[in-house]
């Protein structure tokens, strides 16, 4: 099984700092707009078709072994993520609030820059929406974040869309999360803007409406 290491993804966290810069200020604005207050690429149009499933993530013998399994978008290729909690490279990259970076699903394949990632939180008995505001406040540069109380396949879960500071305004994320008897898992979808986010929700879309709990 391949693994992708902390340290394979220091090319991701130099890409991702030259798109988003060194500003930590900046006011908070709506996920449908860019940081001038107009409409980004992605308001006000209709999402892309449904995703093609390519295989099925998280059971035993998968690239990513998870409490939860879900269904993959054609071409997006998984891997499992090994973090050591006691590296900087790990706080930085591989931890967010409480969670840990888990697995890892790259759409460049697929023809698109971003990933799927999936987070694994602390406390069996911790609320899915408790996970989502852990995990945003893990983020200095998210603001705007929107919950709302769904299903994930047919397990009780809570989603979020927000948005994130980047060099040229912001770019919205989403994510949702779960509760597992081995913790809350978080699924995250980020991308290089708003534009890439909007044209890969329906892997996102697929995963969510696949779940299933073990």
């Amino acid at each position: 099984m391949m693994r992708v290491t902390m340290r394979t993804l220091i090319p991701v966290v130099l890409a991702a700092t030259a798109a988003a810069g060194c500003s930590a200020g900046g006011t908070d604005a709506d996920p449908g707009k860019n940081g001038d207050g107009a409409p980004s690429k992605a308001a006000g149009t209709a999402s892309p078709q449904a995703a093609a499933k390519g295989g099925t993530l998280g059971g035993a013998g998968s690239a990513c072994e998870l409490p939860v399994t879900f269904d993959l978008a054609a071409d997006w290729k998984p891997q499992a993520v090994d973090v050591d909690p006691g590296s900087e490279l790990a706080v930085a990259l591989g931890q967010q609030g409480s969670a840990t970076m888990v697995c890892e699903i790259d759409a460049k394949p697929a023809g698109n820059i971003g990933y799927l990632r999936v987070w694994r939180g602390k406390g069996p008995g911790t609320a899915p929406r408790a996970a989502l505001e852990d995990f945003v406040a893990g983020d200095p540069k998210a603001s705007g974040a929107s919950y709302e109380a769904m299903e994930a396949g047919s397990v009780e879960a809570a989603e979020v869309t927000y948005t994130v500071e980047v060099l040229d305004g912001r770019k919205t994320e989403s994510a949702f999360a779960v509760a597992t008897p081995d913790g809350p898992v978080v699924v995250h979808l980020g991308g290089l803007d708003s534009e890439e986010h909007r044209e890969m929700l329906p892997a996102y879309e697929l995963a969510k409406k696949s779940l299933e709990l073990g």
